[in-house]
């Protein structure tokens, strides 16, 4: 089999890149053993805005230009809702906080996507004395549904390969082999597994163990995504996703005790309604001291290039950076310095 990429790895990084490939007709294997968690497990939120500084998030404007038609696209084909426009709400802890907003809401980098009003909190089952910030074009994206449908679009298509994949069969030169397959590149989009990975384990890239929550509370009725120092995310029929957690020793997939805890203890700050615990999720986040993403090509292998460090905003910035390493790979254009591997050389 002849194709022009293989791809190891199928979270959000992977699935972007294939969609960049797809839009520019260009054939692709892919390889995921399912090994990483983090794109099931991601909140999914796209929210330009980072609320705990009450800064932009870095190329908000750029990521969402991307990103937003990309998740449209993806409804057409896989004919499943995904994007869902939804509000995010800032709870107020302060008279301070609600000043610190009118401060950002001025700045021209914030005007458009902070509203200036302070929201009354009418909700009874919500502890919000100091009133809400509204964050403006935010959403959310069903990664779970993103995920197993893209998949399983795959499968039907022959192009996905659901096994481990060797490193020591890769055969380079001026073209890729694996098994039977040949391909002029090959882009890692593995996540955290690329610390297994021997021609990429050297980046610095973290683990960073989130966890999830998703309640039933029946009295709740929130219409919006309240964020305070955890989010609160509607996802239908009265449950709700809470999330989340860092963890920055444990590497397993597994969920713990004191995540869950922890949520709660956040939870019950917020809430004053009761709610039911029904399920916990925990994936490992591929993070980066700098809170850039690695995307780049091998110091030596010409058409060996990885796609990954997406972290906490994956459905915004993985459509982006996707496209970034496209451009670079087929146009050869520059990649920005802040995102490009060779920062860390």
């Amino acid at each position: 089999m002849r194709v022009d990429y293989i791809i190891v790895g199928y979270g959000l990084a992977g699935i972007s890149f294939c969609e960049i490939l797809k839009a520019n007709n260009k054939s692709f294997i892919v390889f995921d053993n399912q090994s990483q968690q983090s794109s099931l497990v991601a909140g999914g939120l796209y929210n330009p805005v980072i609320l705990k500084r009450f800064t932009p998030v870095w190329k908000c404007r750029e990521q969402l230009a991307i990103a937003l038609p990309m998740y449209e696209s993806l409804e057409k084909q896989l004919e499943k809702k995904l994007d869902y426009k939804i509000p995010v709400l800032r709870r107020f802890a302060s008279t301070q906080e609600q000043n610190n907003w009118f401060i950002a809401s001025d700045k021209p980098t914030l005007n458009q996507y902070l509203s200036i009003k302070i929201i009354k909190n009418n909700n009874s089952q919500i502890n919000a004395p100091f009133g809400l910030g509204k964050v403006l074009k935010t959403g959310r994206i069903d990664t779970q549904v993103l995920v197993s449908s893209c998949k399983e679009k795959l499968l039907e298509d022959n192009k996905l390969v659901e096994n481990e994949f060797h490193y020591d069969r890769l055969k380079i030169g001026n073209s890729i082999q694996y098994l039977d397959i040949e391909a002029h590149n090959i882009v890692f989009a593995e996540g955290y597994g690329v610390k297994k990975n021997p021609f990429f384990n050297s980046l610095p890239l973290k683990q960073s163990k989130g966890e999830l929550l998703t309640i039933s509370a029946q009295d709740l009725h929130l219409d919006y995504v309240l964020k305070s120092d955890i989010f609160i995310l509607p996802i239908g029929n009265n449950f709700y996703s809470v999330g989340s957690t860092y963890e920055w020793e444990d590497d397993s997939n597994m969920i713990t005790k004191k995540a869950r805890e922890e949520l709660e203890f956040k939870l019950k700050k917020v809430l004053t309604c009761s709610y039911k615990v029904v399920n916990q999720l925990a994936g490992i986040r591929p993070t980066v001291i700098d809170r850039r993403p690695l995307v780049g090509k091998h110091a030596i292998i010409n058409n060996m290039f990885v796609l990954n460090g997406l972290g906490t905003r994956g459905v915004m910035i993985g459509p982006y950076v996707a496209n970034e390493l496209y451009n670079f790979i087929q146009y050869n254009k520059p990649l920005d310095k802040e995102i490009n591997i060779d920062r860390f050389n």
